[in-house]
């Protein structure tokens, strides 16, 4: 197996330009996909994931041209896909899978949609259990509940639906996107706790750029008026990715910095961006402008240990259990189940790479207990299992900060963020 050694380094400082946001990317560019006229997307994330967007969008017979290092000219289609009958690989990709299976469910075409060996694990029976109330015709290729699937067209009849939202906001992203298809007043009742609604704000501000309202009450019921359509804002761009932003800021907390990321402010939409509220809690040292974000160790130089929600940053999350093996204390993070359908069962693989370096950790359903190693420091030379899972690749790149570590796997960083560990190499000083 490969492997990435990262000596310790003693402090982190510099300035990082993130990369554009995965989840912004992916919704922008099968909204501009599906509006009327044409969209230039500017600063769109070049990563395993977009790729398998674009690829699937021109597969179903869209006209995207690429006119600079990270901008796209996407010709929306106006509702329906030219092509009605493709097979798509969708690789291990949820921001691409989910929304597709909505959308292409609720057109008049025939459809069969695969992905990779972890993709086929993750479940999508909440989501074509709702579909399948508005009358699309669905079919399980494999084990009941999970992808690969067939969709054939059907008629689609308008009524009231519910979609549970405890499991996964994917879902109800998806049926958010996909529903102006329909063009008629539907409304969608999430039963349960709609986890990690951050990402179900960020799919609203999107659809209002392309010209489509949605009316929430609460978190429980959301209204489409009838006779909405997407139409292209013309030019849109990509923020920087929030979650990515998490590990850099971090390192300004334990490495001492200041670490500054650019391309993003207090103000984004995504709800990771919040992890510089949680690092604050932590006692790390917070300044901002427009489009930058710096943070830097507390004064003391001892980050506290803290017990907090993660609802509002489900990715960034991540980064903060990591963050805990530097922190005086234990610190619980809660409100995590959704991990466990996640590129692997974060929850199980974070608590054993977590244990591996010596830190005492606690697994429950839906939390996760950390107690970082006593007297005797981070454990040296540990060789961390990656799972295929570039969020635990780039989040272990941390414990460098404390000790050397090799991380395995490390190219599993390209379905987001490439050349992350050279971006990462850039801020440690050894």
């Amino acid at each position: 197996m490969k492997f990435l050694d990262l000596p310790a380094a003693r402090t982190a400082q510099g300035v990082v330009q993130l990369p554009g946001s995965k989840s912004i990317s992916n919704r922008i560019l099968l909204l501009a996909a599906l509006a009327h006229g044409i969209t230039h997307v500017r600063d769109l994330l070049i990563s395993d994931d977009t790729a398998c967007m674009l690829d699937a969008l021109r597969a179903l017979g869209v006209s995207i041209t690429q006119t600079g290092d990270n901008d796209y000219r996407v010709q929306g289609v106006g509702g329906q896909f030219p092509v009605n009958e493709v097979d798509l690989f969708l690789g291990n990709a949820g921001t691409v899978f989910r929304p597709l299976t909505a959308v292409l469910a609720l057109g008049q075409g025939h459809y069969r949609l695969f992905g990779g060996l972890r993709m086929h694990q993750r479940p999508i029976g909440d989501l074509v259990d709702t579909l399948r109330q508005l009358g699309a015709n669905i079919i399980y290729l494999g084990n009941e509940g999970f992808p690969p699937l067939e969709i054939k067209a059907a008629k689609i009849y308008v009524s009231p639906v519910a979609v549970r939202g405890d499991v996964s906001s994917q879902y109800l992203t998806s049926l958010l996107i996909a529903l102006p298809m329909i063009g008629e007043m539907l409304t969608i009742e999430v039963i349960g706790k709609l986890i990690s609604r951050p990402y179900i704000e960020l799919t609203l501000a999107l659809m209002v750029r392309f010209g489509v309202q949605v009316e929430r009450d609460s978190w429980r019921y959301f209204t489409l008026r009838d006779k909405q359509h997407y139409y292209s804002p013309g030019e849109i761009f990509v923020e920087g990715d929030a979650s990515s932003a998490s590990y850099f800021l971090a390192a300004g907390a334990i490495g001492g910095g200041p670490v500054r990321v650019e391309g993003i402010s207090r103000g984004s939409f995504q709800g990771d961006v919040r992890f510089i509220e949680v690092l604050e809690k932590m006692g790390a040292r917070i300044s901002q402008g427009d489009n930058w974000i710096e943070v830097r160790a507390p004064e003391s130089g001892h980050l506290k240990a803290i017990n907090i929600d993660c609802n509002h940053i489900p990715d960034a999350a991540m980064t903060l259990a990591v963050v805990a093996l530097f922190a005086d204390g234990v610190t619980t993070l809660t409100n995590v189940a959704s991990w466990r359908i996640k590129e692997t069962d974060r929850l199980a693989a974070m608590a054993k790479e977590l244990r591996k370096l010596g830190a005492e950790v606690e697994e429950g359903l839906d939390f996760l207990r950390i107690m970082p190693p006593l007297g005797v420091g981070l454990l040296s030379h540990i060789a961390i299992d990656t799972y295929d899972d570039h969020r635990i690749a780039m989040c272990f790149s941390l414990v460098s900060l404390g000790t050397s570590v090799r991380i395995n796997d490390p190219d599993c960083v390209t379905k987001t963020f490439p050349d992350y560990f050279e971006r990462f190499a850039e801020i440690v000083r050894l």
